[in-house]
C-alpha cells in the first residue's frame, strides 16, 4: 500500500510541477487570459548590403527593449538565424502578445515606430502573425 501511495503522490506532484513550469513559460495560460497562449508575431530579415554590424546589433537591442515597454508583450526572442534553411534570412524573432488587440497596438507604439524609421531601409522582411 505504501508504494502505491508514494506513486500517487509523485504523479500529482509531477503534474503540479509541470503545470508550474508552463505557467512560468507562458504566464497568460496561468492567468486564463488566453486559452490559446496568446498571439505570436514572427519576423525574419534579409539584411541589405549597406547594413553595418553596429546597426544589426542596434536592431537586436531595440527589439529586446520593447519588453516591459509595450503593453501586452509577454515574451520577446530575437537574434541571428542559425538554420541552414534560412533562404537568406539571417536574423529574426518571435514575440508573444497577450491578445490580438495588444499586437495591433504594438504596430502603432512609439518605440516600434522609432525602430522602423531607421531599420526599414536596411532590410527585406517577412512577417507572420498567428494564434497558438
Amino acid at each position: 500500500m505504501e508504494k502505491s501511495t508514494r506513486r500517487a503522490v509523485l504523479k500529482v506532484g509531477g503534474a503540479a510541477f509541470g503545470s508550474g513550469i508552463l505557467a512560468l513559460r507562458f504566464p497568460g495560460l496561468a492567468r486564463g487570459q488566453e486559452e490559446s497562449g496568446g498571439v505570436f508575431h514572427v519576423f525574419a530579415f534579409q539584411w541589405k548590403p549597406q547594413a553595418s554590424d553596429a546597426e544589426k546589433d542596434r536592431a537586436k537591442k531595440e527589439i529586446n527593449a520593447f519588453q516591459g515597454v509595450v503593453p501586452g508583450l509577454m515574451q520577446t526572442h530575437v537574434g541571428p538565424n542559425i538554420s541552414p534553411r534560412g533562404k537568406g534570412y539571417t536574423f529574426g524573432g518571435i514575440m508573444q502578445f497577450k491578445d490580438e488587440a495588444s499586437l495591433s497596438a504594438y504596430f502603432q507604439h512609439p518605440a516600434h515606430l522609432a525602430l522602423l524609421t531607421w531599420l526599414v531601409r536596411l532590410i527585406d522582411a517577412v512577417e507572420l502573425d498567428l494564434r497558438a
